[in-house]
């Protein structure tokens, strides 16, 4: 698959050497007055432990304290940049439009006091979610010439992208890390020389926020809780009606997913219409706008569709959490030919992070996470997990026109956010699904007490008998959290032995990798080091040739290191687990979500 193998065969990419940089760092954008404070990096050397989170909270812990601006730490020497109060702009508005503005601005205000009257769950506190490593950083333009450590192997031409949470605007309340603005992050590798550049993914949501210089779209998971967050999307709907924003061209931050279909780079996230990027011949990026597959697709997608590598074709999901169908699948065809809907039939609307593909059959999760927006009128969070419910896995053919022949198969008290693969079994009339179990459920959205666990499982669903099993896959006491990662795309949907598997410990930090036999169990793990975390693990292909081993190829994954406060890109030798090479990168990397990697021929195709 060209977009994420590790092709030999090559084009050049010109790469002619930037100017050098200025001293003054430029978030690439002017609503916000930015203060420097300058102060010595951390350069203690103590050895951290690192405990199970098995035996940890769930999420990081900080002292409970009045909401202020935060200090957020960025660059290489530990500047602090301390955002200061908005400018309030006023594009063309009449004078209707600027005394709506000030009407609703003033109940905004009161609203925002009365919140701040009361602590904020972790899940929702700025302080707990976007600290330390997990702060914003302002855009970089492309710093060409690179560092390397050691030799970055030569079948590596291309850009590797990451995608993350960035929010352009200190939040003024309640903020969950999965509500920021979309940045990519994107290291280019030509012959062995590498550049760096990370850009904002410039939605209709940050285009807008961005002209009136302040956040104004509801935060889906940070603000909209119980009778306060009824309020914020009466506040937003009323400034759509006053026409002060635009809430019809989508409210998505596309920072989850990234995937290259149809010669496009999209990002995603499961609110939204996918955005389309496009690389510059430099390595920098640019957003052409939110994508619609030439207007066939009408509805939002979700951030993980597959491709299967052998058709080529895109499988995707779309949900809905206000109106029947609340699920609906399609695909798309290797031109971009998008098939009709078919609605999937659920009695309520449910979380859909993700699904898995085999060669015959999508296999859809209907677990027990799910949205009850009813639940904000009681003082509730809209996502819940209703205990209840049956979890179930759908087994529908990829060809089908219809619903009327999906196989449901229970598997209960499963809740998996990520799914690695799929594959059939036609000896035993099963469908094999590999997946991370997470407990408790909802434990990303919602303050638990529970800490939470995160167990690679097989899963067997017989189509036969409609029975399911359940099993972890690593034994218990090798038992660790594993979550963001991957298996050999080029084997997406066939049965494969190893997966890359981050290990998401000490929760929500990630110390480091795990290879993982997921026939025999056997756990290999590649830790970044003291105070080192990183994120998902990509893995890269050596070539497209399905007949090389399954594991000859590359892990890259980008790495901060707490102690000196920089980033890298490590490129690992996914057989033996020895680290190839090092990039040393010229600013921060936050931790942040899912990645790809298109290779320089595909490049030179771009739409």
């Amino acid at each position: 698959m060209a977009s994420s193998t590790c092709n030999c065969a090559k084009p050049q990419i010109s790469h002619p050497l930037s100017s050098a940089s200025s001293s003054t760092v430029h978030l690439g954008h002017s609503p916000t007055s930015i203060s420097w404070n300058s102060r010595q990096p951390n350069r203690t050397h103590n050895i951290s432990i690192i405990h199970s989170a098995l035996h940890s909270p769930s999420v990081l812990h900080f002292p409970k304290q009045p909401y202020q601006n935060p200090l957020i730490p960025i660059e290489d020497d530990s500047v602090n940049v301390q955002v200061q109060p908005k400018t309030h702009r006023h594009p063309q508005w009449n004078l209707l439009q600027r005394a709506a503005a000030m009407a609703l601005d003033m109940a905004e205000s009161a609203l925002v006091s009365l919140e701040l009257q009361h602590p904020l769950p972790k899940t929702a506190d700025p302080h707990v979610q976007i600290s330390g490593n997990f702060a914003p950083v302002p855009e970089q333009p492309v710093k060409q010439a690179l560092p390397v450590t050691g030799t970055i192997p030569s079948c590596i031409n291309g850009v590797y992208l990451r995608n993350g949470a960035n929010p352009l605007f200190q939040p003024v309340a309640g903020h969950h890390f999965f509500d920021g603005d979309g940045m990519v992050h994107a290291v280019t590798i030509d012959n062995g020389n590498a550049s760096y550049a990370c850009r904002f993914t410039e939605t209709q949501r940050f285009l807008q926020e961005k002209e009136l210089g302040r956040p104004v779209f509801p935060k889906a998971i940070g603000e909209l809780h119980g009778h306060s967050g009824i309020a914020r999307l009466l506040l937003f709907y009323a400034r759509g009606l006053f026409g002060l924003v635009d809430h019809k061209q989508g409210t998505g931050v596309a920072n989850a997913g990234l995937v290259y279909f149809n010669n496009r780079l999209l990002a995603m996230s499961e609110d939204d219409l996918p955005y389309h990027l496009r690389i510059t011949p430099l390595g920098d990026l640019e957003t052409v706008g939110r994508y619609n597959f030439d207007d066939q697709l009408k509805s939002t997608m979700i951030a993980h569709p597959k491709i299967d590598p052998f058709s080529k074709e895109l499988f995707a999901l779309s949900y809905d959490v206000i109106q029947k169908p609340y699920l609906k699948y399609f695909k798309v065809q290797p031109d971009g030919t998008k098939s009709p809907d078919v609605e999937i039939p659920l009695s309520m609307p449910t979380m859909m992070h993700d699904f898995a593909i085999t060669e015959n059959f999508v296999v859809i999760p209907n677990q027990q996470v799910l949205f009850k927006l009813q639940e904000m009128i009681f003082g509730g969070s809209p996502v819940i997990y209703d205990k209840n419910k049956k979890s179930s896995f759908g087994i529908l053919s990829k060809n089908a026109s219809g619903s009327k022949d999906i196989i449901w198969v229970e598997s209960p008290d499963t809740f998996c956010f990520h799914l690695w693969n799929a594959w059939e079994e036609p000896e035993s009339d099963e469908v094999v699904v590999i997946g991370s179990c997470m407990t408790p459920p909802d434990s990303i959205f919602n303050e638990c007490d529970e800490s939470l666990k995160s167990v690679l499982s097989e899963i067997r669903l017989n189509l036969k008998t409609g029975k399911s099993t359940r099993r972890p896959i690593i034994s218990e006491s090798e038992q660790v959290n594993l979550e963001a990662g991957m298996v050999n795309r080029n084997r997406l949907g066939r049965r494969t032995r190893y997966a890359y598997l981050a290990i998401a410990e000490p929760w929500p930090k990630v110390s480091g990798f795990a290879k993982i036999d997921l026939f025999t169990g056997e756990v290999k793990k590649y830790i970044y080091g003291d105070k080192k975390f990183g994120g998902e693990p990509f893995f890269l292909p050596r070539d497209d040739n399905c007949e090389s081993a399954e594991d000859d190829g590359y892990i890259i994954s980008f790495v901060h290191d707490e102690n000196s406060w920089k980033s890298e890109l490590q490129i690992v030798d996914a057989i033996n687990l020895q680290l190839e090479s090092s990039i040393k990168l010229p600013s921060r990397v936050p931790y942040g979500f899912h990645g790809t990697f298109i290779d320089a021929k595909s490049l030179i195709n771009q739409a």
